[in-house]
């Protein structure tokens, strides 16, 4: 006799979630980090992603090891393309005040939990020893872990 599908729902489920606690950053992240200067125009940020095939963009002060000033996501590219021309903004206006960072030793549980909170899709893997950008973690990250039970 076979049992209740939401019995088997429920399996999945504490799978998944049990997924996400035993799985680190370093799992599931895109290593490398792909970075723009703060005067860099939202057109050459849009270039970056496309021209890479990425969907978020570390904008640094300087060196992308030293001091992080934000990052631009896709939608954050949209966004600004609904108020004016890309070639009339500069990342440094556009990127978030603060990235958020996640080590690669960290459980995907909490960088959902980080992203969640903070109703943000990407963040910035950097090793807790030196500060150093590692790669990046997205959404669609978590979610490919998660299929891959």
């Amino acid at each position: 006799m076979s049992r209740p599908a939401w019995s088997r729902v429920a399996d999945m489920s504490a799978l998944r979630t049990s997924r996400l606690a035993s799985t680190t950053v370093a799992d599931a992240m895109h290593p490398g980090v792909h970075s723009c200067s703060a005067d860099a125009t939202l057109s050459e940020v849009a270039e970056i992603m496309a021209e890479r095939h990425v969907h978020a963009v570390v904008v640094a002060d300087g060196q992308v090891d030293t001091r992080h000033v934000g990052m631009i996501s896709d939608l954050d590219l949209i966004a600004a393309a609904t108020v004016r021309d890309l070639d009339a903004q500069v990342a440094g206006g556009s990127a978030g005040s603060r990235v958020l960072t996640v080590a690669p030793s960290d459980s995907l549980e909490h960088a959902a939990q980080l992203m969640t909170r903070h109703g943000t899709a990407h963040l910035l893997v950097v090793d807790p020893g030196d500060d150093r950008p590692r790669g990046v973690i997205s959404t669609l990250d978590i979610v490919n872990a998660l299929v891959d039970v």
